[in-house]
């Protein structure tokens, strides 16, 4: 699917784009949208969770950190983070990681075909801060730790195989991944003020043992062509990642990943924007930008990313006014929900059901501001197909 710069010709809701600089150049525009209005139409007053949804979701509590979940015997964790969706059977598996340390780990909960929890269970534990991470195409979750000379971690979904921890995907400041089946790479993300995006090119596709580790190099500015260089010492030894490429490209805190259809999407939280990698052209540029926005950007304090069948991006925020945002193929960019109440928290994990009518996510310190409050959503409606 072909998909053009977010704000060109942006439509935001409760505000007027600032047209100025190249991002906007040879922008046209339409009238903005009423407040509270997008695709999915304007927020309803808060639900029974406190969760404000369009006119036709409903919300449910799945999980809360300490707490059994229902209808099972086992305690979720705490501060539940980035997430992910597979197939089981008729039903499905939602992946959740923790990002505390020491402890860290993740956790899956599994449904029946009608979305009725049926159990849940632990898939890796005993490691450190575990914020996000990916789905590989062969049905593994990549579980990402979040502290200096962090590791990526492959996990069973089901439990079944032991984690593996993957060195060659080097050691850095982990946050998210995101494969990519045609060029048979995987991007990552590092959160760091001046941190980098990679990608691991596996020796094998699906086997993540062995493979070259290469950073981003070039693209001056806010767009342009880019390269790739191998890093020379993944493990980071004595020189971190990000600083033994010359020409690294760097990014102000980097965190959620999303690849879908030709182009990788990841954030920057630290400058508020969204980036877009047109993987056939090797070529990035800049998406979305809160500082460029009017009148109040609808999407502040970015981080974790994923996109439901229609092409529609839903961005969540760390902080701003507790929202997931969705990014239209239209260039609409508007809250989808907005969680009251719990201001101390971010908003992790979402990822859709194998069919495309739940999204689940988190929120990761729940009304107590601590780990230990962390709340697991699902929302069901109408979702654009």
């Amino acid at each position: 699917m072909e998909r053009r710069n977010f704000l060109r010709g942006a439509v935001l809701t409760g505000s007027v784009a600032a047209f100025g600089g190249s991002l906007w150049r040879g922008a046209s525009h339409a009238a903005p949208a009423q407040p509270g209005a997008g695709p999915y139409g304007a927020l309803q007053p808060a639900d029974a969770n406190g969760i404000r949804l369009p006119q036709g979701f409903t919300s449910r509590v799945i999980a809360r950190s300490g707490q059994k979940v229902p209808g099972t015997s086992y305690t979720w964790h705490n501060a539940p983070d980035g997430g992910a969706c597979y197939t089981d059977g008729g039903g499905w598996i939602y992946v959740s990681n923790s990002e505390i340390n020491p402890g860290g780990g993740a956790s899956a909960v599994r449904f029946d075909s009608s979305g009725n929890i049926t159990g849940a269970h632990r898939i890796l534990s005993g490691t450190r801060q575990n914020c996000a991470g990916g789905k590989t195409p062969w049905n593994t979750w990549l579980s990402c730790e979040e502290v200096d000379r962090g590791y990526v971690y492959e996990t069973d979904p089901w439990g079944v195989r032991p984690a593996v921890r993957r060195d060659a995907m080097g050691r850095f400041k982990h946050e998210a991944a995101a494969a990519d089946p045609v060029r048979k790479v995987i991007y990552l993300t590092e959160d760091v003020s001046d941190g980098c995006l990679y990608r691991f090119r596996p020796t094998t596709w699906g086997d993540l043992s062995s493979g070259t580790l290469e950073v981003m190099t070039g693209g001056s500015g806010t767009s342009g062509s880019i390269g790739w260089a191998r890093v020379p010492d993944p493990s980071a030894a004595s020189t971190a990642t990000r600083h033994q490429v010359s020409a690294a490209k760097h990014f102000n805190g980097g965190e959620g990943c999303h690849y879908a259809d030709g182009t990788c999407w990841f954030t920057t939280k630290g400058d508020g924007r969204v980036w877009q990698l047109n993987t056939a052209s090797d070529t990035v540029e800049l998406a979305y930008d809160d500082s460029l926005v009017s009148g109040g950007a609808p999407l502040t304090g970015v981080d974790n990313v994923t996109a439901s069948s229609s092409g529609d991006l839903f961005v969540a925020e760390d902080g701003g006014n507790m929202e997931i945002c969705v990014i239209t193929p239209d260039d609409v960019v508007a809250p989808f929900l907005r969680i009251g109440g719990q201001s101390s928290s971010e908003i992790t994990g979402p990822a859709f059901s194998p069919d495309g009518s739940r999204l689940y996510f988190s929120s990761q310190r729940g009304t107590s501001g601590s780990g230990s409050g962390g709340i697991t959503y699902e929302v069901r409606g109408p979702f654009r197909s």
